[in-house]
């Protein structure tokens, strides 16, 4: 199993190894939410982002870690005061790239739904012009004729 991925319980018991582990797991969470806040900020849709499912696992890993530690079953609790300031350290720069990640995936779903109306937009003004009748259901001027003259 991937080193980033594994689950607490697969960890030692001391908390300074745990505590590395974690970091490890958020530097490789924030380099692909900084590699998707990337793609997006070049305009790219965000259902075309190659990060995905990467951040997606990593995220799911993270949980479980945060729900252990939440719920007490495992302590990250450490008297190295260094490591404790790279570990706070490196939660804000995660909280600082998923915020950044937020406001770039909401552009990019605006992005899209502007694209989509474009679209829509383009296929009512065809439809409306195909269409041989007036407001008042009568044929219109531009009306295609048809014959009934049909053999089979």
């Amino acid at each position: 199993m991937n080193r980033a991925l594994s689950l607490p319980s697969m960890i030692g018991k001391d908390a300074n190894v745990r505590i590395e582990y974690l970091i490890t797991l958020i530097d490789e969470l924030i380099a692909v939410v900084g590699e998707e806040n990337a793609w997006l900020a070049q305009g790219q849709p965000a259902s075309r982002s190659k990060q995905i499912a990467r951040k997606t696992e990593l995220a799911e890993s993270f949980e479980v870690w945060v729900a252990e530690i939440s719920a007490k079953k495992i302590s990250v609790q450490t008297g190295d005061e260094r490591l404790r300031a790279r570990f706070a350290e490196r939660l804000a720069c995660l909280k600082d790239a998923m915020d950044e990640n937020i406001v770039q995936l909401r552009g990019a779903i605006e992005a899209s739904r502007r694209r989509i109306e474009t679209v829509m937009s383009a296929i009512r003004e065809q439809v409306s012009d195909a269409n041989p009748y007036t407001a008042s259901g009568r044929l219109g001027s531009r009306a295609a004729s048809i014959g009934t003259n049909i053999r089979a």
